[in-house]
């Protein structure tokens, strides 16, 4: 398996956590696509991809229903309020 990145995996997820916050700050103007939050945060899209993936496995992000035209998914933050 060939990856654009020279860094490797398991670098790129042990900094999941620093890069959700940065992240989310990108998405408080609304749903964006991986290329999109890559170019805000300042990293790779290759990289982005696994934490956003992350994110989206536990429920931090939602992708939206449709693609864009050029065939991305846009991803926004889930709410994690409380309702009573």
């Amino acid at each position: 398996m060939s990856t654009t990145t020279s860094r490797e995996i398991r670098e790129i997820i042990r900094e999941e956590p620093v890069m959700q916050r940065r992240i989310l700050e990108a998405l408080k103007a609304g749903p964006l696509t991986v290329p999109e939050i890559a170019a805000a945060i300042g990293h790779p899209t290759d990289e982005v991809v696994f934490w956003v993936m992350g994110m989206r496995r536990y429920g931090k992000l939602r992708e939206q229903k449709d693609p864009t035209d050029d065939g991305y998914f846009r991803y926004g933050a889930v709410d994690w309020e409380v309702r009573a």
